[in-house]
C-alpha cells in the first residue's frame, strides 16, 4: 500500500518520540494501531463490496445471454412451428368446406324427378310408401307384406 521502508519507519518513530514524548509514546501507538485496524477492515469492506457489485453485474449478463439463448434456440422454433401448424389447419379447414360446397353444389344440380299422380294409382303409391317407411325403420320388421295391404285397400 505505502512503500515505506525500514529507515523510514525508523526516522518516524524517533520524531514522534521527540514529539509526543516517552510517556504518552505507549498510548498513542495503541491508538494509531487501532485506528490503522478500523481502517484496513473498511478497505477490505469497500474491496468486498465493489467485487459483490461486479459479480452481481457479471451474473446478469449471463442471465440475459442464457434467456437469448433459451429464446432463439427453443422458443423461436417452437412458435414457428406452432404457426405451420396452425396454417395447415386453416388449409385442411378450408379445403374441407370448398368439398362440402362442391358437394352441396352437386346435389342442387341434380334435377329432382317429379312423380305424376293420378286418381288411380293414389292409393298404390301410399301403400307403396307405407311400405318403404316399414322397411326402412332400423331393428323393425313390416307389420304386413305388399300384397296384404294392397288386398285390404281395394
Amino acid at each position: 500500500m505505502f512503500d515505506v521502508s525500514f529507515s523510514e519507519l525508523f526516522v518516524i518513530a524517533v520524531v514522534a518520540l521527540l514529539v509526543i514524548g516517552p510517556e504518552k509514546l505507549p498510548k498513542v501507538a495503541r491508538t494509531m494501531g487501532a485506528f490503522m485496524g478500523r481502517m484496513q477492515r473498511y478497505v477490505a469492506q469497500v474491496k468486498e463490496e465493489v467485487n459483490r457489485e461486479v459479480r452481481f453485474e457479471e451474473l446478469q449478463k449471463l442471465q440475459q445471454e442464457i434467456k437469448q439463448s433459451v429464446e432463439n434456440n427453443l422458443v423461436k422454433p417452437i412458435e414457428q412451428e406452432a404457426t405451420a401448424l396452425e396454417a395447415s389447419i386453416h388449409e385442411s379447414s378450408s379445403l374441407a368446406k370448398t368439398k362440402v360446397e362442391v358437394a352441396k353444389s352437386e346435389i342442387r344440380a341434380k334435377p329432382v324427378a317429379k312423380r305424376r299422380v293420378t286418381a288411380s294409382n293414389t292409393k298404390s303409391k301410399t301403400t307403396q310408401r307405407s311400405v318403404t317407411k316399414a322397411n326402412t325403420r332400423p331393428n323393425t320388421k313390416p307389420k304386413a307384406s305388399a300384397s296384404k295391404i294392397a288386398t285390404k285397400i281395394k
